[in-house]
């Protein structure tokens, strides 16, 4: 509710990290290093929803899901060149610095 608030996500998957597990994640970090904060908002509302994760488990590429206003050449540039280290670095630091178990969730708050 402020425009003061900043956001950041960090991954820490359960299960083996693979391309096809992974297309939300993906997407969501592809969208906070391409998109400006007002379709980055829309867009992540509409990854969160459960329609889409089941239609991407489906096979539904991940564009058909960009919000007017995105751009699209640059998120799927980016979509389809981020390499799974980054979640793979992601879960490691959730899960050996701030000693999460795997898949478990936690907010982290460093405000003033």
């Amino acid at each position: 509710t402020s425009s003061h608030a900043r956001l950041g996500i960090l991954n820490n998957p359960s299960s083996k990290i693979k391309e096809d597990n992974t297309a939300i994640a993906r997407g969501i970090l592809a969208a906070f290093l391409t998109q400006n904060n007002s379709n980055l908002k829309s867009f992540l509302s509409k990854l969160s929803k459960e329609e889409t994760a089941k239609s991407l488990a489906a096979g539904t590429k991940i564009v058909k899901f960009l919000v007017p206003g995105m751009d699209g050449d640059t998120f799927e540039k980016k979509y389809n060149t981020l390499g799974l280290d980054l979640i793979k670095t992601q879960q490691m630091f959730c899960q050996e610095v701030l000693k999460l178990l795997p898949g478990q969730m936690a907010v982290i708050s460093n405000g003033r």
